[in-house]
Formats: structure tokens, sequence, C-alpha cells
């Protein structure tokens, strides 16, 4: 969890998960291959700033991925006492709409898969 990144934040990012609570710096996830991260985008200004080449945005609203959102907003406000994560779980019906999905390609495609059919021993 991070309150605000620079350029090229998650820049080559190949697996876990980044939740950014302000605002990116240009080329965000360029290079992006796996993980997941999700950027509180309060200004509509996310697209103007990735590199959408490998990443597609999405909207929050998949139950795992809010959940997993709002376990890393307590965490954080436990560790660090964060003011801004305070505010966004007191107004999360305010905030939530506002958090954008960022998604590599191959890892949605690899997702959207059906699992191998096991071979059987003959």
């Amino acid at each position: 969890v991070v309150e605000g990144v620079g350029d090229h934040g998650c820049e080559y990012m190949t697996g876990g998960a980044v939740l950014v609570l302000g605002p990116t710096g240009r080329n965000f996830a360029a290079g992006m291959s796996g993980g997941i991260a999700v950027v509180l985008d309060w200004w509509n200004r996310l697209p103007q700033m990735c590199n959408q080449e490998m990443v597609d945005l999405e909207p929050l609203v998949e139950r795992e991925d809010v959940a997993l959102v709002r376990r890393l907003l307590r965490r954080h406000l436990e560790l660090t006492g964060s003011r801004t994560a305070a505010s966004i779980l007191q107004g999360w019906p305010e905030f939530a709409s506002k958090f954008v999905k960022v998604m590599p390609h191959d890892l949605q495609r690899a997702e959207s898969q059906p699992p191998p059919v096991a071979m059987k021993a003959v």
C-alpha cells in the first residue's frame, strides 16, 4: 500500500498486489505482466498516466477485489495510522467507485481459460 507513486510505478510488475491511494506519475504499469494493481483514481487521470499496452483498466466490482482492497486498507491503517486510509474506510460508499483495477492482458487471458483436462493413465 502506497499513498502515491511517481513515474513508472508498477513498471515490469510480475506478481503480487499493489494498492495506490493517491496519484500516479506517467507510464504507470509499463511492462506489467502479472499481479494486480488497484489505484484510487479520484480525478480520473489514470487513463492518461497509464501505459495501457499490456494492461486493461477495469472498475473495482468483483467481490474478491473489493474485499482485498478493504483488507489492505485496514492493515495499512493499523500499521501506519494513515489518515488517508481512515478517511477512505469511513467514506467507503463515496470512494468505492473511484478505484480502478489494473489487470495485465496475459493474466486476464490465463484466468479466463478453462482448467486443463486431466489425462487418464492407460
